[in-house]
C-alpha cells in the first residue's frame, strides 16, 4: 500500500510553523521526544518508546563456523523488520529502500564501530564461534526509526546474556542457565544515532523529526556518537549541500543528546538488574496492571470483620449531634385511606361516600320500579302473572298462574 501524500495545505502549514520555530507536538527546535526503555522477561529483549514510535529488539545467539578470513572472531548480524502493523506503507515479505537504508546504517553504527568484543565470542578457533543476531521489529512508526532502533539494539546487547561453555578436548558443552549463570557480552561503548532534519535547503534545523516532519524535509543527517564524543558513523541523505559549520553544530548537539541517552540506558539496566536480583517483578510482569479486571470474574477482597461491633458501639457512644427531626407518618384510619399534614386531609373517604350515595339512589329507584310494576300487575286482576323481585344477589322470578 502506497503512502498517503500530504496535501498542499498541510505541507504549507508545517513549513510555516517550522519557520516560526514551532512544532506540532509543542517541542522546541532541539528537543527530543520522551524516551522510555523497558525490558522483557528474558535477557536480550528490549522495548523502546520514542514518543509514539515504538520498536522492539531481540538478541539471540548460536554456535556456527567462523568466517575464513577471521577465524577467531564471532559474528554480529543485524536485521530490521518493517511490519505493516507499524505503518500501512510497509509491505510484508519484501525489503523496501527504507529497510535497506536502516540496516546499513545500523551495521555501520554498531558493528563497524567495534562496540562489541567479537574475539570474546570465539569458542574454538577456526571451528566454532558465537553468532549474535539482533532482530529489530517496528511496532509503530511516528518518525525517526533510526534513533529508536539504535537505542533498542545497543540496550538489548548490553542486557543480553549468552550461555556458558566448556571445552574438553574436541567436545564443546553448552550449559543451560540453570546449570551455570549466563555470561554478558563485552561492550566497549554505546554508539547512539541522532537524526537532524533540514528544511528550506538547510536554512532550518530540527532534532528528532516526527513522521509528518520527515515528509516535508529536504534532507536528513544521521550522526552516531558515543558519550566520549567519538563519531562512529555519519550519513547525509536528501541531496542537500551542508556547510562545515552546520555539521559541527549538529555534532555538538548530538554529543549532548548522546550523553543524556547513555545515562538513561545505564540507569534502566541497573534498575532491571536490581529487580531481578531481589526476585521481584521484572519485564512484562512489572508492566501488567494488577488492579484491572482482565476476565469475567475478580477475586474477592477479604474484609476484617472481627472488631466491627466494638468499633461501631464506640462510634455510637461518641454521638455529637442529635438526629434530625422526622416527619410523622401518615394516619391510615381505614385500609386504602391516607391522611397527611396538620389538617389531616384525607383522600379516599369522599370517593367512598359518593359511591354509597349512588348505590342508595340506585336502590331507591329500583324499589319504585318494583312498586309500579306490582300496581300495573294488580290492575290485570286474575288475568296476568304476578312477578316477585327479590333483593338478593341472584334474582328469581316465580310465575304462578291463577285459576
Amino acid at each position: 500500500m502506497k503512502e498517503t501524500p500530504l496535501s498542499n495545505c498541510e505541507r504549507d502549514f508545517l513549513l510555516r510553523a517550522i519557520e516560526e520555530k514551532k512544532r506540532l507536538d509543542g517541542r522546541q527546535t532541539y528537543d527530543y521526544r520522551k524516551l522510555k526503555i523497558t525490558f522483557g522477561t528474558d535477557y536480550g529483549c528490549c522495548f523502546v518508546d520514542l514518543g509514539q514510535t515504538r520498536v522492539m529488539a531481540q538478541v539471540s545467539c548460536e554456535l556456527v563456523a567462523p568466517k575464513e578470513n577471521r577465524p577467531t572472531e564471532g559474528i554480529l548480524f543485524f536485521n530490521i523488520e518493517l511490519s505493516p502493523m507499524a505503518s500501512p506503507s510497509f509491505e510484508q515479505g519484501r525489503q523496501s529502500e527504507l529497510s535497506v537504508k536502516l540496516n546499513r546504517q545500523l551495521e555501520r553504527c554498531l558493528r563497524n564501530s567495534k562496540c562489541i568484543d567479537t574475539e570474546s565470542l570465539c569458542v574454538v578457533s577456526g571451528e566454532k564461534v558465537w553468532q549474535v543476531r539482533v532482530d529489530v521489529h517496528t511496532l509503530n512508526n511516528d518518525g525517526n526509526l533510526m534513533d529508536a532502533a539504535s537505542v533498542a539494539a545497543i540496550t538489548a546487547l548490553c542486557h543480553f546474556r549468552r550461555p556458558d561453555v566448556a571445552i574438553q578436548g574436541e567436545e564443546v558443552t553448552v550449559f543451560s542457565p540453570e546449570e551455570r549463570d549466563p555470561i554478558p557480552l563485552s561492550v566497549y561503548h554505546m554508539p547512539i544515532s541522532v537524526s537532524f532534519a533540514f528544511f528550506q535547503q538547510g536554512t532550518f534545523l530540527l532534532v528528532d523529526p516526527c513522521e509528518r516532519e520527515e515528509r516535508v524535509m529536504d534532507g536528513l543527517l544521521m550522526i552516531a556518537m558515543n558519550k566520549h564524543r567519538e563519531i562512529c558513523s555519519i550519513q547525509s541523505s536528501g541531496g542537500i549541500m551542508l556547510l562545515k559549520d552546520q555539521v559541527m553544530r549538529c555534532s555538538k548537539i548530538a554529543s549532548v543528546k548522546v550523553s543524556e541517552i547513555t545515562e538513561l540506558i545505564s540507569q534502566a539496566l541497573l534498575n532491571d538488574k536490581a529487580a531481578r536480583k531481589a526476585g521481584g517483578k521484572c519485564g512484562f510482569a512489572e508492566s501488567m496492571p494488577q488492579d484491572r479486571i482482565t476476565a469475567l470474574k475478580m477475586d474477592q477482597t477479604d474484609v476484617e470483620m472481627t472488631n466491627v461491633s466494638q468499633t461501631g458501639s464506640g462510634v455510637i457512644l461518641q454521638g455529637d449531634e442529635a438526629p434530625p427531626p422526622t416527619v410523622p407518618s401518615p394516619v391510615v384510619p381505614v385500609p386504602g385511606v391516607g391522611q397527611v399534614g396538620q389538617g389531616l386531609q384525607s383522600w379516599g373517604l369522599e370517593e367512598e361516600e359518593e359511591d354509597d350515595d349512588d348505590e342508595e339512589e340506585e336502590s331507591s329507584g329500583d324499589d319504585q320500579v318494583e312498586e309500579v310494576t306490582q300496581i300495573k300487575l294488580s290492575e290485570k286482576d286474575k288475568k296476568e302473572a304476578v312477578v316477585e323481585i327479590s333483593d338478593s344477589e341472584e334474582e328469581e322470578v316465580e310465575v304462578d298462574k291463577l285459576n
